[in-house]
This record gives structure tokens, C-alpha cells and sequence, in this order.
């Protein structure tokens, strides 16, 4: 079995990170691609078989206007830690047909529903909310780019995100991610980055890992993981956020996981 995470550009102009993760928690693919055409053919050899696809963006959206009650009940848990979504409706064009991760999933004959007993499911996953409750965080890592952040501030946090990755190996759902040589490259490109668009290329991928880990992690402990909305409005899959995070907590246990 296969659990593949996609970090989804919104556009298709936007470059999409791509993660393959196999049953022993092994990473055996890290990539990134575009349009639709380059994202299915990226996914296609991962999931003829039984698979878990956990897609960083709305596979459901139905309501016109604000947020989907799943968005808002996320964000109840989740904004003291600065991890709330962003709203999706279909008054975005993004959203006004049906979104491009569910066009993806059916164009893989994927069953969307997060309760499905299907040996071959898509779910929607949320990495920043995924990290707070992983890595017991105080606040989200602030890795993406926006302004008054400095290159060495971007570099410093993506890379203790990759350094928490890095630790899920000990973690009680193992994930191993150190003896893939594209994840040894891109630590390296990080680690040497000068501008913000070298950070920017590798983010994706990364976040991609978290999502695959998330569908892993899905399978593997389906007690410790909440699922925010429903089917039918949209719905958000995630780690569970611990009932002792305090907000206030320095900002990362790299020895501590979700049980």
C-alpha cells in the first residue's frame, strides 16, 4: 500500500509538490509537478494498487459564501496555534466548478468519502495543523514566505520542519525519510539557499512528506485522528490536537509525538 501526499497549487500555473511514502513508512518519492497532466502522471504508479492520498487542498466545497463548516470548526481548535484554514467557497473560481483536487481523485477513480472501507481513498489533509499536533507545536513554522521575513528566518524554520520529519522516524508511526537521496538533496538545497525562491521550490515537496505522513498516519491510527465536517460540506482529516498543547510551550519537541 501507497500513501501519497499532494501539496495542490489552487492554479495549475504554480508548481504542486508530490510525496510517496510505501507500508513501512518508507519515502520513495519526493518531487514536484505542474499542470494536471504532469500531477496524474506523478500519482499513476502509486495508485493502481491500494493506496491513501492525502490532498493539501478542498476535495468538497459547496457552500457560496464564508467558510465550510469544517473550516470553521478547525479553526476553533486550531487558530490559537495559527494554524486556521482558509476559507473555501464557490465564489472563488478556484471553487466555482468542481476543485481541482476532486477533479485529480476521480480522474483516478479514487473514493473520496474518509470513512470508505475502499481499498483506493483520497482525503483532504491540512500540514499545518498535521505539524502542530505531530510536533507539539506552540505556533505553526513559519517557512512560507511573506513580507518582513528574512531569508535566513525562512531557511531557519524550514529546515527544523525537516528536522521534525526527520525525527518521525522514531516516532510510534515511523516515517524514513534519511536514506532517500532526493530528500539528502533537498535538506542540502535548503541548507545552502541565498533567496527566497530557492526556499520556495522546496517547501512544496515538504509539505508534500507531511501529507503522505498524514494519510499514513491515518491508516495506522485512525483512533488519534479527527475528521473536521463531513462528506457531504467538505471535510479536513488531521492528527488529533493533544489536550495538553498549551499554545505558550516553547515551539517544538522534536522527541514528543501524537500516541
Amino acid at each position: 500500500m501507497y500513501f501519497v501526499g499532494v501539496d495542490l497549487a489552487w492554479a495549475g500555473r504554480n508548481p504542486t509538490g508530490i510525496a510517496v511514502v510505501d507500508a513501512d513508512g518508507s519515502l520513495v518519492h519526493i518531487g514536484a509537478a505542474r499542470d494536471d497532466a504532469d500531477v496524474l502522471a506523478a500519482l499513476r504508479p502509486y495508485v493502481q494498487g491500494e493506496c491513501l492520498v492525502g490532498f493539501d487542498a478542498p476535495l468538497v466545497v459547496t457552500n457560496p459564501t464564508g467558510q465550510r463548516p469544517a473550516e470553521t470548526a478547525l479553526n476553533r481548535d486550531f487558530r490559537k496555534f495559527e494554524a486556521g484554514a482558509h476559507p473555501a467557497n464557490t465564489s472563488k473560481p478556484e471553487f466555482a466548478g468542481r476543485p481541482r483536487a476532486a477533479r485529480l481523485a476521480e480522474a483516478l477513480q479514487l473514493d473520496l468519502d474518509p470513512f470508505s472501507d475502499a481499498t483506493r481513498r483520497a482525503i483532504e489533509v491540512y500540514p499545518h495543523a498535521a505539524t502542530v499536533a505531530l510536533f507539539r507545536l506552540s505556533r505553526t513554522l513559519k517557512y512560507k514566505a511573506k513580507p518582513g521575513r528574512s531569508v535566513d528566518q525562512l531557511k531557519s524554520e524550514l529546515l527544523r520542519l525537516m528536522g521534525g520529519v526527520e525525527g518521525l522516524a522514531h516516532a510510534p508511526v515511523p516515517l524514513r525519510v534519511i536514506r532517500n537521496a532526493d530528500w539528502v538533496s533537498l535538506r542540502r538545497q535548503v541548507s545552502d539557499a541565498h533567496r527566497k525562491c530557492e526556499l520556495r521550490r522546496a517547501e512544496d515537496p515538504v509539505d508534500a512528506v507531511v501529507c503522505a505522513y498524514v494519510a499514513l498516519y491515518t491508516e495506522r491510527c485512525p483512533a488519534d485522528v479527527t475528521i473536521y465536517g463531513d462528506v457531504g460540506t467538505g471535510y479536513i482529516v488531521t492528527p488529533s490536537l493533544p489536550g495538553d498543547l498549551d499554545p505558550y510551550r516553547p515551539l517544538i519537541d522534536r522527541r514528543q509525538h501524537v500516541n
